[in-house]
């Protein structure tokens, strides 16, 4: 999966494969997950957000996404 480089503190790159719904996040300490059933519309509120750490933690993480390291 394609990841693009994002400016946060704790995130390196994000990529998202719409046909799977799966979203990839790769840390700064080099550790990637996948979360699947992740719809567009929160991946796209995902990158418009101004603080991507944020968003990931209250929308992502502590949400019903189920993550898996790759």
């Amino acid at each position: 999966m394609q990841r693009q480089p994002v400016e946060s503190s704790n995130l390196r790159s994000v990529g998202y494969d719409p046909a799977t719904r799966t979203l990839e996040v790769e840390f700064r300490n080099g550790v990637v997950y996948q979360y699947n059933r992740v719809d567009e519309e929160t991946f796209n509120r995902f990158m418009a957000s101004p603080s991507k750490g944020k968003f990931f933690n209250r929308s992502i993480l502590h949400s019903a996404y189920t993550g898996r390291r790759a």
